[in-house]
């Protein structure tokens, strides 16, 4: 996962924090696996701070989001609201949430490389917002599916260890050959950037050659206008 700044008012993304603590409100609203951990950032009003995740073709993402207000039992004022966008590499929009409190994204990446959720506080007032993100790809988001259909009582409970045992392996399988294409891709530049730096060195050889002789000859000639040799 990158944190990245983009211009203008965008601001650099520190974690605040991360832990696995979490108010009783989040609680409810977060429906997490033991052991996954999230992250908590701030957010100044009038600015927005963005979250990349890569992700491969095909693989599904999970996200859920929640403002985090210290103040317990009072209604969340209209400046601690957000608008989230989520992003493909390509600019295509799979999520889009105005003036909102908490919420969740879910969908199966159509493309692969990083994909972009941009948190704005759009209100000027003076106000520093927490935000809480939970965001799993890959096999974690699969477990976090499979729980809920199991709480919904949809299937028997051996199915759903088939399941999550067929879909893990299938998982895996599917990271191993992206893992496995990544690699490929990286010994392709590799043997590019050789092959540059190997006919860069060789014409540098040649330069450095040409310029020892054109010194040889210059100060040969020299010599023999000056009848010392």
């Amino acid at each position: 996962m990158r944190f990245t700044t983009v211009a203008g008012p965008w601001n650099d993304l520190k974690i605040k924090e991360r832990s696995r603590k979490r108010s009783p409100k989040l609680d409810e609203f977060f429906e997490v696996n033991e052991g996954i951990e999230s992250m908590r950032f701030d957010i100044p009003s009038g600015t927005t701070k963005c979250i990349t995740e890569d992700i491969k073709t095909n693989a599904m993402t999970v996200g859920n989001y929640a403002v985090f207000y210290l103040n317990q039992g009072y209604p969340l004022p209209d400046s601690h609201r957000i608008n989230v966008r989520v992003k493909s590499p390509n600019g295509n929009n799979y999520h889009i949430s105005d003036e909102v409190e908490s919420g969740r994204f879910a969908f199966t990446a159509g493309e692969g490389g990083g994909y972009t959720a941009c948190f704005w506080a759009p209100h000027h007032t003076p106000a520093t917002i927490d935000v809480e993100l939970d965001w799993k790809t890959g096999v974690a988001a699969a477990k976090d599916d499979w729980t809920k259909v199991a709480k919904k009582g949809q299937l028997q409970v051996m199915e759903i260890e088939l399941d999550k045992l067929y879909d893990t392996a299938i998982l895996i399988h599917e990271e191993m050959f992206y893992l496995r294409e990544r690699e490929e891709e990286m010994q392709a530049l590799n043997r590019a950037t050789n092959s540059k730096m190997a006919t860069f060195s060789f014409l540098s050889l040649i330069l450095c050659l040409s310029v020892a002789g054109l010194q040889l000859w210059h100060l040969k000639t020299f010599f023999e206008r000056k009848k010392l040799l």
